[in-house]
């Protein structure tokens, strides 16, 4: 299935959070290879936390490449690769924070995947396990991320 998440999507266990719900529509993504969603509602207690405005972001949007490359010719010689073109997805993540009164800025994170042309094809197993390692990896560990980033300390 492609990219299509339904609402709510339902937050990671985070502390000072409960229980938190984040209810997204489609809006308008930054290109035609793009697909955004912002969030408008909120569930759960999460006291303060701002839904998506023009001010104070609050949305997730997810690229594919405008042109998906194939591989080239093999090396006649040895016949290997000689270059692997990449095909480059990304989930880009924005948020709106206040960094005084009044004043806000946007906070944003950037995750990248770049499939070497034929993975899919050959060898998607190991997609499915990088793409499972990571589901779990951020779900099991958001919140010493998140405690790192308030604190500095790793």
């Amino acid at each position: 299935m492609a990219f299509n998440p339904s609402s709510p999507v339902t937050g990671a266990a985070i502390t000072g959070l409960t229980s938190p719900t984040y209810t997204i529509v489609s809006d308008t993504p930054p290109s035609i290879n793009a697909k955004t969603y912002a969030v408008t509602a909120l569930g759960g207690t999460q006291t303060g936390v701002l839904t998506h405005s023009p001010d104070t972001p609050f949305n997730v949007t997810f690229k594919r490449p405008a042109l998906l490359k194939t591989l080239g010719s093999k090396n006649p010689i040895t016949g290997q690769y000689t270059q692997v073109p990449k095909n480059e997805y990304g989930m880009f993540f924005r948020k709106g924070v206040a960094i005084q009164t009044g004043q806000y800025d946007v906070l944003a994170v950037d995750i990248r995947f770049r499939v070497p042309a034929g993975a899919a094809t050959y060898d998607s197993v190991q997609m499915k396990a990088l793409a499972s390692f990571l589901g779990g990896m951020i779900t099991a560990q958001i919140q010493g991320v998140l405690d790192t980033e308030l604190t500095g300390v790793m």
